[in-house]
C-alpha cells in the first residue's frame, strides 16, 4: 500500500493574497468583545455550583486528549502535515485540562495532586505546541 502525504509547509508558506482579509478583523472584534464579557462573568457567576454528569465531563475530555494524541502520532509517523493541526488541538486540550484540574481541586491533597499532574500535562502541551509550530520539512 502506498501512502500519499501532504507536503510539510512552514507556517509562513501561505501568500498574503491567498488569505481572506476580513479574518483578522473578525477575530480582533471577538477578542475585544470578550474583555467586557469576562468582567460580567466575574461579577455574576456563583462561587460554587453543582454539576451534573461530572464524571462524563472529565472522561470525555481525557478521551478527546487520547484520541488527539493517537491521531497526532499516526499522522506524524506517516509524515502527514495534518499532524500539526492535531498537535495544536492536543496542546490546547492539555493546557485546558491542567487549568481546570488545578482550579477545581479541593484544598490539601487534591490540590497538590492536581499540581503534580499538571506538570506532565503542560510538558506535553509544550511538545505539541513545538510540533505544531516548527518547520517540519526536516521530518521527511
Amino acid at each position: 500500500m502506498t501512502v500519499q502525504t501532504m507536503p510539510w509547509l512552514p507556517c509562513t508558506a501561505t501568500s498574503p493574497g491567498a488569505r481572506p482579509r476580513w479574518v483578522p478583523g473578525v477575530l480582533g472584534a471577538v477578542a475585544a468583545g470578550m474583555v467586557p464579557w469576562v468582567f460580567v462573568l466575574g461579577r455574576t457567576l456563583p462561587e460554587t455550583t453543582q454539576v451534573r454528569h461530572w464524571p462524563a465531563v472529565w472522561i470525555g475530555l481525557d478521551l478527546a486528549m487520547a484520541l488527539g494524541c493517537a491521531t497526532t502520532a499516526r499522522w506524524y509517523h506517516r509524515g502527514d502535515a495534518r499532524a500539526r493541526l492535531s498537535a495544536s488541538a492536543v496542546a490546547a486540550l492539555m493546557g485546558m485540562d491542567a487549568w481546570f484540574d488545578v482550579l477545581t481541586a479541593r484544598p490539601g491533597t487534591g490540590f497538590t495532586q492536581a499540581l503534580v499532574c499538571a506538570v506532565p500535562e503542560l510538558a506535553l502541551a509544550g511538545l505539541c505546541t513545538w510540533l505544531a509550530l516548527r518547520d517540519t520539512e526536516r521530518l521527511s
